[in-house]
């Protein structure tokens, strides 16, 4: 009988020895292991909310774990931006980065800067300014309303953000290229582009600076106008709103808002890769292009060396764009 029971011995033996080769040549990795907080930087109801909410959603559903969404508005997205910056870089923290994270460094408001204080996961939007009126406004072009600016008319133009943003930069180089000094409107900062598009609704703004997909329900509702697209292409979603190039012959502005999946910088290169396949299975579903789509948002999909040099691109137009109309420090 103990030579019946040797081969059988022996093969177990084998087995855990295989077993155990095997798992050293895999290392050992479990991400997520427990919930992970996704920062918005801005209200909610606004662009970056809505496409955040979207995305962690799909997160969610592919990783079994859940993604708790987590507004941190202020500072022109300053707070938010800082406090994905300052997590711990294990993954468990994330965030939806924005063009304003370019911004504190030329402006002196903080010495943050997103392409070194940020592990880049991937950019998954672009969208050009527009530039929105409530329904009634008698201004019913975009010639009227810098003819109106240009001629010392007190014109309230809310930032959809806080004062030197990236809608702002696009507007003032829009009045810049017209011959208009930049800094001629009354500017009004906001908590983001909802709060804004809200004031304006009430009467307490007369210009809105924004996306068209942050402005849809209202357009959809009759209540604001949309007079331009900042740049040289309209958005296929709104074909009856002109590009700048059309409205006022202004051809060379191309200045686009971004949004990103951002992680604090120092994020082991496994957990780096495995977040940036979850969020690229989301951002290229069907599910998320019909989102996106139907509201008018722009979708985009750049990581890797093309998203470093995308950033420092980024950065460098941030900088230039807030000197040319005066608010670099």
């Amino acid at each position: 009988m103990h030579k019946a029971r040797k081969p059988m011995m022996f093969n177990l033996l084998a087995g855990a020895v295989l077993a155990a080769v095997s798992g050293m040549s895999q290392p050992a990795f479990a991400w997520p292991e427990k919930p992970i907080t996704m920062i918005i930087p801005f209200s909610a109801g606004g662009g970056t909310d809505a496409t955040g909410r979207m995305l962690a959603a799909l997160m969610e559903k592919e990783l079994g774990t859940p993604v708790n969404v987590v507004n941190r508005p202020g500072g022109n997205g300053l707070v938010g931006h800082s406090a994905i910056a300052a997590a711990a870089p294990d993954g468990y923290t994330i965030g939806v980065a924005t063009t304003e994270s370019m911004s504190y460094k030329p402006t002196g408001l903080s010495q943050f800067r997103p392409t070194t204080d940020f592990s880049a996961i991937a950019v998954y939007n672009t969208d050009p300014t527009s530039v929105v009126v409530p329904a009634d406004a008698k201004y019913k072009s975009l010639a009227e309303l810098l003819e109106a600016i240009k001629s010392g008319e007190q014109v309230r133009v809310s930032t959809g953000g806080a004062f030197g943003g990236s809608y702002q930069i696009a507007f003032g180089l829009l009045l810049k290229d017209r011959g208009v000094d930049p800094m001629k409107p009354t500017y009004v900062s906001s908590q983001g582009s909802a709060p804004g598009l809200q004031e304006m609704v009430a009467g307490g703004v007369d210009v809105t600076l924004t996306t068209l997909a942050e402005a849809a329900s209202l357009i959809q509702a009759g209540k604001v106008r949309p007079l331009a697209v900042i740049g040289d292409k309209r958005n296929p979603g709104y074909p009856d709103v002109p590009s700048t190039a059309e409205a006022v012959g202004a051809t060379e502005l191309k200045f686009s808002s971004w949004r990103g999946v951002m992680a604090p910088a120092g994020l082991p290169q496994e957990v780096a890769d495995r977040l940036r396949a979850v969020v690229k299975q989301g951002a290229v579903s069907r599910e998320f292009k019909e989102f996106m789509g139907n509201r008018g948002f722009g979708v985009a999909w750049i990581e890797g060396e093309d998203l470093k040099s995308f950033l420092v691109t980024s950065e460098k137009e941030m900088a230039t764009g807030l000197k040319e109309i005066g608010l670099a420090k």
